[in-house]
């Protein structure tokens, strides 16, 4: 098979595209065919080092295929099976996939395997920031960084079909557009103000905001601390433009006893029932048309290095996706 990999860290450079030895499915795994694998920051991050993984590596833990083997002891499944799944680093850019069984879920008719790879790590990221991190509910009011990428534009569908208000953030008017067409009622484009907090309040009435999804990082970090409410949270859940220097917790104090903390996908899909319930509920909503997945862009496996440059260079909306 063929398989995007890196043998060192580095850039998008380092990622090598040829033929490899084809992997096997063990006791309690599924070897599956890639039908489109998800392109996320967890993999720059696996590639650049941040993230140490032992090398050589397959980038890639979210995808979508068809079952093509059952190792020993999986039930449940059967070959030709339309699954999809979101399981930490696995090693989907590659033609073929082992997943753990109880990380697979099934995809539902009427959902084609290309959204259904491009809904799962975003959508049940969305899933845990809305109703677990902080339950948003009618009369909220939400912060959405990057509102126009994948993330972001799953998130804004979500809170206002909760109710919530959600003011997003873009870099251009053409982000702008897409995020408003998610539900943002308010979009600030932060190229062009000298302060984000201020015009977030400014749009509050001087309140502030009760949450804000910040998968940004270094660049907004302290912008989206200036822009909560009293006793508001901040859900750091990524670090696109570099990780946050240390936090002197008096900060938190001084702003109004404000609390931040920093969620991972998978500490919300530790069980299996808690699996099935988040991706349940967003393939469900996908699949009833209810939730919109947005594939801005699709690469080729041997364009891994191009997806990568597209999405750290915010040149992308929507989801990335790698097809074999």
């Amino acid at each position: 098979m063929h398989a995007a990999y890196v043998t060192k860290t580095g850039g998008p450079e380092v990622l090598e595209y040829s033929e490899v030895e084809a992997p096997a499915a063990g006791p309690g795994q599924v070897l599956v065919k890639v039908a489109a694998a998800g392109v996320n920051f967890i993999d720059i991050y696996v590639r650049t080092g941040l993230y140490p993984r032992p090398l050589p590596a397959v980038p890639g833990g979210e995808g979508a295929g068809t079952v093509a083997a059952l190792g020993d002891g999986v039930t449940g499944l059967a070959v030709g099976d339309r699954v999809a799944w979101a399981d930490g680093n696995t090693g989907s850019y590659a033609e073929y996939d082992v997943v753990r069984a109880d990380r697979l879920v099934h995809a539902p008719e009427g959902v084609d395997l290309e959204t259904a790879a491009a809904a799962m790590l975003q959508g049940m990221t969305a899933h845990y920031l809305t109703n677990s991190t902080w339950p948003l509910k009618a009369g909220d009011i939400a912060l959405v960084h990057a509102a126009a990428g994948g993330m972001g534009l799953l998130l804004t569908q979500i809170a206002r079909s909760k109710g919530a208000r959600v003011i997003g953030t873009t870099s251009t008017e053409a982000k702008a557009a897409l995020a408003r067409e998610a539900g943002a009622e308010a979009v600030i484009n932060y190229t062009e103000v000298a302060d984000l907090a201020a015009e977030v309040r400014a749009l509050t009435d001087g309140r502030g905001v009760d949450v804000v999804y910040d998968g940004v990082g270094r660049t907004t970090f302290d912008a989206s601390l200036g822009s909560l409410r009293r006793r508001g949270l901040l859900a750091l859940y990524g670090g696109a433009s570099g990780p946050v220097p240390p936090v002197d917790p008096q900060v938190l104090n001084r702003l109004g006893s404000l609390f931040l903390t920093r969620p991972t996908l998978v500490d919300h899909i530790v069980t299996r029932e808690e699996l099935e319930w988040r991706a349940g509920e967003i393939l469900a909503a996908v699949a009833d048309g209810s939730l919109k997945i947005n594939i801005g862009a699709r690469f080729r496996l041997a364009e891994a290095a191009d997806a990568h440059t597209a999405l750290a260079g915010r040149a992308t909306t929507g989801k990335v996706l790698l097809i074999p």
